[in-house]
């Protein structure tokens, strides 16, 4: 099967400091990726790198056959790839319907919008006029799915969905997984929660000092594997 979005050797770096050191990466249409480890492994570079805010060679990424290393970011949305940032990220100055609507400025047609959004999270229908960032937490991350989704991406990037947040809030935003998946997103999560990473995706990828450290089914791996991988046990 020919892969979605695939890295081949992919290194990245801030300044002289190098953070990622050949990392080899794929996906597949349809599926749902974790990618696992520690503070400072290298999950959120792998992310930035797909979109664009860290810079990668040309030839290091391909999205669907085409080599997309380096392109800016907002090209790579207009691509079909789009990512919901750690920290969320809205625009405080915006209302919740205002941040939303700032996702389909990417002009991709698809059948995400307002009211898809706002059936996926009915909360911020009711919210839309209030400022994006008085919200809850667990709040201000649908909106910034939402905002991701309003691209109406092929891939879909999220990092740390669940920080910081309530497990009941957890679970209401990662239960809109199976719907995305059923519509043909893919989707690639950075989480730190290992047992919600196996829980919702279909393969792992467990980085350590920036390198690829374990991957596999994530049904077929054991805890100990896991464990060593994540900490760099022996």
């Amino acid at each position: 099967m020919t892969a979605l979005l695939r890295t081949q050797g992919l290194r990245a770096f801030y300044g002289d400091a190098q953070a990622l050191f050949g990392i080899d990466f794929s996906l597949s249409r349809g599926e749902v990726v974790a990618i696992i480890g520690a503070n400072g492994a290298g999950k959120s570079t792998l992310l930035k790198c797909f979109t664009g805010l860290v810079r990668a060679p040309r030839e290091a990424i391909h999205f669907k056959g085409e080599a997309m290393g380096g392109l800016p970011p907002g090209e790579i949305v207009r691509r079909g790839v789009a990512m919901v940032p750690e920290g969320r990220r809205l625009f405080p100055s915006l209302s919740v319907e205002e941040n939303l609507q700032m996702g389909g400025l990417a002009g991709r047609r698809g059948a995400w919008n307002l009211e898809r959004v706002y059936g996926l999270f009915p909360i911020l229908a009711e919210k839309r006029h209030n400022p994006g960032t008085a919200l809850s937490g667990g709040q201000q991350q649908m909106v910034a799915l939402g905002r991701a989704l309003m691209s109406n991406p092929e891939v879909l990037l999220c990092d740390e969905l669940s920080l910081g947040l309530a497990p009941i809030v957890i679970h209401e935003i990662y239960a809109a997984m199976p719907t995305l998946v059923r519509e043909g997103m893919t989707v690639v999560i950075v989480e730190q929660d290992v047992l919600m990473a196996q829980r919702v995706s279909r393969r792992i990828y467990c980085l350590q000092e920036g390198r690829v450290s374990l991957q596999g089914r994530s049904d077929a791996l054991s805890r100990e594997q896991i464990s060593q991988a994540y900490f760099g046990l022996k």
